[in-house]
């Protein structure tokens, strides 16, 4: 059963402007979502609605298996979310700003220490929030997320601000978070990161959902188009050859590009090109990462 679940959630922000046109989320229990889409496609205006920040016009949203609507208090207990750009008290602490909702969410004080640790920002001192880097400001974001202890833990941009060793931890300390049961539902620009982190995902595209499911099934979806390049010192002898074997190919950047072969076709391909003395400098498969595939299924 998904522990988040949408259905047709259509969304305006004006008479003729549709921003969401029917949109289904799925999000499996200890899964890592990640929810990708250009800008202005309807990324953070799902999640606003997912949390109630934004009135639902039509559809249905059901997390933890309950109607959002009819147990809205009851579900945002066990719900963690950093949406858009931190929201921190400037003239706080760290401590001071967990502090503050420690007494509302009317947890232990222990559990200050424990996201502060966990999360980054817990030597900062009497360093007031407003003087934090954005990094570390997002940082003390997602540990006021997890204050908490949620089951759900819905990220917008978490990355924004982090250099290349925080993009990392961030990584590690959300796989960790998983590990011990969390779900995490996270919008993200970083693809390659997402590509390392995400177990399902989702592509929206100006307010539609263009794939829904596993990352390996997204991978699966798009293998046609991979293809086998031959880096050789005669490109156009090497594709002459290669359409002499029955094979289509096309002549790209001084190199022989075929479809998806086998590596028993390649070896065929390779005693050819020795044969005619063409030297082989490589024979590379143009894998379909995640950056690709995003771009074939978003571009007009």
């Amino acid at each position: 059963m998904p522990i988040l679940e949408t259905r047709d959630l259509v969304h305006s922000f004006s008479g003729d402007e549709v921003v969401l046109k029917g949109v289904s989320l799925h999000v499996p229990e200890k899964s890592i979502y990640g929810f990708l889409g250009p800008n202005g496609a309807g990324k953070t205006t799902t999640l606003r609605l997912v949390l109630g920040l934004l009135a639902k016009q039509r559809g249905s949203i059901e997390i933890f298996g309950k109607e959002f609507a009819k147990h809205r208090i009851e579900v945002l207990r066990d719900v963690g979310s950093l949406i858009e750009s931190p929201s921190i008290y400037a003239h706080l602490t760290a401590e001071e700003n967990l502090r503050v909702l420690q007494k509302i969410y009317r947890c232990t004080k222990t559990r200050i220490g424990e996201v502060l640790e966990l999360v980054g920002p817990a030597h900062t001192g009497k360093k007031k929030a407003g003087q934090f880097s954005l990094g570390m400001k997002q940082r003390l974001s997602i540990a006021i997320a997890l204050l908490n202890s949620p089951r759900l833990l819905i990220l917008d941009e978490p990355t924004n601000g982090l250099d290349p060793n925080g993009i990392i931890e961030m990584r590690e300390l959300l796989t960790t978070l998983n590990r011990d049961g969390i779900t995490i539902l996270i919008s993200s620009h970083l693809l390659s990161e997402i590509d390392k982190l995400v177990s399902h995902i989702g592509i929206i595209k100006k307010g539609s959902m263009m794939f829904q499911g596993t990352l390996d099934e997204l991978k699966a979806k798009q293998q046609q188009s991979l293809s086998t390049i031959f880096d050789t010192s005669d490109a156009a002898a090497t594709c002459h050859i290669a359409e002499e074997l029955g094979f289509t190919v096309a002549h790209q950047n001084g190199r022989c590009v075929l479809p998806a072969l086998s590596r028993t076709e390649i070896a065929g391909i390779n005693r050819r090109l020795a044969g005619a003395n063409i030297d082989i400098y490589e024979v590379s498969v143009a894998k379909n990462d995640l950056e690709k595939i995003f771009i074939d299924l978003i571009s007009d």
